[in-house]
């Protein structure tokens, strides 16, 4: 039985969706090793693209000069506080693991003698105290927190050296700057992906990526850089020892959703049993202004760019980390908040075309 000239045409489509899927995934695997770089330059573009075209306006309208000094700016907010940031923690990588290694054989000493003088809890803070005070940390956190040395390693390992980390920095700049100078043909290529794709709602489903990104990267980042300012300020003078070190890990543990506290709380804790109680009530306020900017600031910064709900940005956040490494930072989000859109489309396109039914009147 000879097939019909649509059953044809339309098995030489599936034929040919499948082969271009196909070179596609090659595609992908010949250049995997530059996608971390390519994700990154992607996402800084995006987040940066108004920008770029605010001081174009102002620069003549010349793109050279507004790549050049967009390109700086990304460098300044995006680049190089990770750099700082990952290069220190790299640099002190075998201080930190015998630090953790320390700490774990800490004990608590004998409460300090002002501890009973405070009004109203001093009494109940001297008893915990003591029920505290021959108890190891590893008896504490030995179901709760991994070997710490094991977390350092697979960090070090995850980053690379000076060398590839410098280089994955350099191509994120220069694949930035190159789509930044052909961005409206970059983006009007993936508009039409997408109509090809869906149609008008294919289209809108790009626009969303891009709000979303967008909202993550300033959202992630400038809270990030807000939390570790404050924190950093509050925990050099008040005289933390390691303050630049523990200002790295603070601004990489907001990136990766940890918060503040992860260096700030044991600070605070470490200043109040070995410091004087003014310093270590300085760092607990700064310590709780963190807290607020990181509840409050992230997200402001991101349902301002992407109407979606909160927590499938964390989620996302939280589960592109731990599926697709650091820059499932942005991947992640994008994923969720397009799935939750288009099925909250579906749903709503569903009930639109489904018959009413009305009641009978008595």
């Amino acid at each position: 039985m000879t097939p019909s000239p649509s059953t044809a045409r339309e098995s030489r489509a599936v034929l040919s969706a499948m082969m271009a899927g196909v070179m596609i995934l090659f595609s992908l695997w010949v250049v995997r090793p530059f996608l971390p770089a390519t994700i990154w330059a992607v996402t800084i573009g995006i987040t940066t693209w108004p920008l770029l075209l605010r001081i174009q306006k102002l620069l003549w309208g010349s793109r050279g000069l507004a790549v050049s000094v967009t390109t700086l700016i990304a460098l300044v907010v995006f680049v190089l506080p990770f750099w700082l940031a990952t290069t220190t923690v790299m640099t002190h990588s075998a201080d930190l693991m015998q630090f953790g290694e320390t700490v774990m054989k800490f004990r608590l000493p004998a409460e300090p003698d002002w501890l009973a003088h405070l009004p109203l809890v001093g009494p109940k803070l001297t008893s915990l105290w003591q029920k505290f005070e021959n108890t190891r940390v590893p008896q504490l956190v030995d179901n709760m927190v991994p070997d710490t040395g094991h977390i350092i390693r697979w960090v070090l390992n995850y980053l690379g050296g000076f060398s590839m980390l410098a280089l994955q920095f350099l191509l994120t700049l220069i694949i930035m700057a190159v789509l930044h100078m052909k961005g409206e043909a970059a983006s009007a290529l993936v508009l039409d992906f997408g109509n090809a794709l869906a149609g008008q709602r294919g289209k809108d489903m790009v626009m969303l990526a891009g709000r979303t990104i967008r909202g993550v990267a300033v959202g992630v980042t400038v809270t990030a850089l807000v939390e570790t300012a404050v924190g950093g300020l509050g925990m050099k003078v008040t005289g933390v020892p390691w303050a630049s070190v523990l200002i790295a890990i603070t601004f990489i543990a907001c990136l990766l959703q940890a918060g503040p506290g992860v260096t700030l709380i044991p600070a605070v804790l470490w200043m109040y049993i070995f410091q004087s109680p003014l310093n270590a009530t300085i760092l607990l306020a700064v310590t709780i202004l963190t807290i607020v900017i990181d509840n409050v600031l992230r997200p402001y910064l991101i349902r301002k760019q992407a109407n979606v709900p909160l927590i499938l940005i964390m989620l996302g956040v939280i589960g592109g980390l731990s599926a697709f490494g650091l820059v499932g930072i942005f991947v992640g989000p994008v994923i969720l908040s397009v799935t939750y859109t288009l099925v909250k489309s579906w749903l709503a396109e569903a009930r639109a075309a489904s018959p009413t039914t009305t009641s009978a009147k008595p």
